[in-house]
């Protein structure tokens, strides 16, 4: 049996329908963006008020509109998600931005968090997650999705590769030999094999094209930095 409202329930509901909580969206594919639309659409505590399809197009809606909660996918042509969110709260301190993205990559999570992510989505929970994580961020809390927290946790206790080294792994994923990293970075070849050598026993691989695939996985290197 559904029991009637108390008063201040009813004040809360009506606060929420007058006061919604304003969201911009910022994804590359319009498919997508229209999917998170009509999510929105269907909570009358919230309202789509602006997109964007990446970075730049972002920090300029982001300006016109000043909304609650944003929603930025992480890779995007042009400006990427990370470097929009470092110019976001660059401007505005309190920007309250949570990142969406399909690659589950402990580092990457790890970067957003630390540039000051709200919270790290994953694109294919959405549904289930995304309306909860977005009242709970323009709450002033953060939120992890379960499979990140798992790739934090799986990886907390390995030791990081070096600048030095990503540079390293960045080239080997793009297909060049020892010798033509070497003469890329401007080292000896022999220090281009010490670094490889370090970078397979802290990634834990078999050899290079395992290290590279290792790298984008956990998200140390961009996907676009291999030849895939």
């Amino acid at each position: 049996m559904a029991y009637p409202k108390s008063a201040r329930e009813l004040d809360e509901s009506m606060s929420e329908v007058s006061n919604p909580i304003r969201i911009l969206a910022v994804d590359d594919h319009p498919i997508f963006r229209n999917g998170i639309a009509a999510l929105l659409a269907t909570q009358p505590d919230m309202h789509l008020v602006a997109e964007a399809a990446n970075g730049r197009e972002a920090i300029q809606q982001f300006r016109a509109h000043r909304p609650d909660v944003t929603l930025m996918d992480l890779q995007m042509p042009d400006m990427n998600g990370l470097d929009a969110l470092i110019a976001i709260r660059g401007e505005f301190p309190e920007a309250r931005i949570i990142m969406l993205t399909t690659y589950r990559g402990d580092v990457q999570i790890m970067r957003a968090m630390q540039v000051g992510a709200r919270a790290y989505l994953l694109k294919d929970l959405l549904h289930k997650e995304l309306l909860d994580t977005i009242r709970a961020v323009h709450a002033g809390k953060k939120a992890l999705a379960a499979e990140a927290s798992y790739e934090l946790a799986e990886h907390a206790t390995d030791e990081a590769l070096t600048p030095a080294e990503v540079d390293v792994l960045r080239l080997i994923a793009a297909g060049n030999a020892n010798k033509e990293i070497a003469a890329h970075l401007s080292v000896t070849e022999e220090t281009v094999k010490g670094r490889v050598k370090n970078i397979l026993a802290k990634l834990g691989a078999n050899d290079r094209t395992h290290a590279a695939m290792i790298g984008v996985r956990r998200g140390i290197i961009e996907p676009t930095d291999s030849k895939e």
